[in-house]
Parts: C-alpha cells; sequence; structure tokens
C-alpha cells in the first residue's frame, strides 16, 4: 500500500464541512468518491482538519492509501476529471507510511474576509462576510496581539468536538487591508470607471490568524471578538482577562462561515516542500 499526500484546494459553500456525514454533501465524500472510482477500490482520505459547512480552502492537505499503479504526477489530472469544479486536486506525492494530514501538520493559518461596505454585495454571498459598520482596525490590531502565544482558548470556541486540551499557540494575528479585489474593475481591467458600491469606497480586510491548532470555531469566534472590539463592546485590554476567564460568553459571537479560509499549512521535509 502506496500512501498518497495530495495538495487541493475546494469552494466549501455547496458542503457540509469536510468530514464524511451520511445523507450530507460534504468534500470529503466527494473527493472519497472520485478516488474510490479512479483507484479501483475503496478509498478513505485524511484530512488536515474538519473545516465547517461553507468554510473554503485555498490550500488544503489530505492522505490516502492505495494499491493503484497511477503515478503521483498524473494523479491531479485524472481525480479532477471525476470531481465538481469547486475542488480541485492541485499536487500529490508519495509520502512516508506514517504520514497523516492532520497528525503531521505543524502549523495553520486561516484567513476571515472581510467586506467592509453598507450595501452588500450578492456576487461575494458565502465568500466574505458583508459587515457595514466602521472598523476600528488600530483598536482590532491592539486586541488581536493578545491572542499571540500560548494560552487556554476555551473562550473563543464552541462546544462540539471533545479535545483533550483547549490549549494553543498562537503564532501571529495580523489584520490587512486588502487590495482592489472589486469584481467590476477586475473583469474590467481596471480601465473604466465603476458604478455601484465600488465608486462609493468599500474596503476588503483579512484577519489572518496561525497557531499550533485550532479549537472548533476557534478562528470565527476570534474574529467576532476583535470586531466587537471595534464596536466598543469590550476593549483591547480585555483580552487576557477574557481568555483567563474561558467563559464563551464573555466573547464576541461566531461570525458567518463564508468568510473564512485556510490559507496556509505546514509540514517538514518533501511533503513540506509541496506547501511552500
Amino acid at each position: 500500500m502506496k500512501n498518497i499526500a495530495m495538495k487541493l484546494m475546494f469552494d466549501g459553500y455547496r458542503y457540509h464541512g469536510w468530514q464524511v456525514q451520511k445523507d450530507l454533501m460534504t468534500v470529503a465524500g466527494t473527493i472519497e468518491a472520485a478516488l474510490s472510482r479512479l483507484c479501483g477500490h475503496i478509498v478513505k482520505i485524511h484530512g488536515c482538519g474538519r473545516t465547517d459547512a461553507g468554510v473554503h480552502a485555498l490550500v488544503y492537505c489530505a492522505n490516502f492509501f492505495t494499491e493503484s499503479s497511477i503515478p503521483p504526477e498524473r494523479l491531479p489530472l485524472a481525480a479532477n476529471s471525476l470531481l465538481p469544479p469547486d475542488i480541485s486536486v492541485l499536487e500529490a506525492a508519495y509520502a512516508p507510511d506514517g504520514f497523516d494530514a492532520n497528525l503531521s501538520c505543524e502549523k495553520k493559518e486561516y484567513t476571515y474576509k472581510i467586506h467592509n461596505s453598507r450595501i452588500r454585495d450578492p456576487f461575494y454571498y458565502g465568500r466574505a462576510y458583508a459587515y457595514p459598520k466602521h472598523m476600528d482596525i488600530p483598536a482590532m490590531r491592539r486586541a488581536a496581539s493578545h491572542f499571540v502565544g500560548t494560552h487556554d482558548f476555551a473562550a473563543v470556541r464552541s462546544v462540539g468536538t471533545e479535545t483533550k486540551t483547549t490549549v494553543r499557540t498562537v503564532y501571529w494575528y495580523e489584520i490587512d487591508e486588502e487590495g482592489n479585489t472589486d469584481r467590476h474593475s477586475s473583469a474590467s481591467g481596471g480601465n473604466e470607471p465603476q458604478p455601484g458600491a465600488a465608486a462609493a469606497g468599500r474596503k476588503f480586510f483579512g484577519m489572518r490568524v496561525c497557531a499550533s491548532g485550532f479549537l472548533y470555531n476557534m478562528a470565527r469566534a476570534m474574529a467576532g471578538t476583535l470586531l466587537y472590539v471595534s464596536e466598543g463592546k469590550i476593549r483591547s485590554d480585555d483580552i487576557p482577562a477574557l481568555l483567563e476567564n474561558k467563559d464563551r460568553r464573555l466573547a464576541g459571537p461566531t461570525v458567518p462561515p463564508g468568510g473564512l479560509y485556510l490559507t496556509r499549512l505546514w509540514y517538514k521535509d518533501d511533503i513540506g516542500e509541496m506547501f511552500t
């Protein structure tokens, strides 16, 4: 049996999360069906994490064991011919027998995308969180700095998946204004004046957090907490006490899943090179 590691990307809008669920369409279930057909035997894949329903991945890692003779370099094109257009296999490679996409992952980065405009854009529905209020970015950055380090993050997780510990290490939390991603100007090459919300100066922000691992809904609860800071409902310097109290009710809301993207992964050796 050969262990194959795959680099994937997917739009999670239509799916009930990553993990296989009975009678529900999931990303893993869809990929398993395609690979089983391709390899000629039932395939079970192991993913690098359980993304929730509606969450996307610009990069994702999964591995599976197979007796198929299909070489890894041919796997992406062959698999993509059987997959829907919102899931794509980018690369594949042989992995050591002990490699596991989840357990072997050293750290992960999620980015929460916010479309900051008083007028929502239906073309970004399920792709970015339409947030109409003023964003106090300096206050949010000060608050985010308190998330960095090794802490108990019980206050910013939802009850769901059982875990041995709620302690995680956050390596960075950055909030950046993204470039002009307006769909109108992109389509026209940016050479023509555009009507509507684009002319009103709408903005896009990316909230990037890298950690050793994430608790259930942790990234979305952290983003919601920072938005509460922006609204003045929580002070920036309240974050350390909030984490210390471990009380989910003191933090901000869990923001919608459509704005969340898995954006970077870190592995060792040859598999790591596939994700650089």
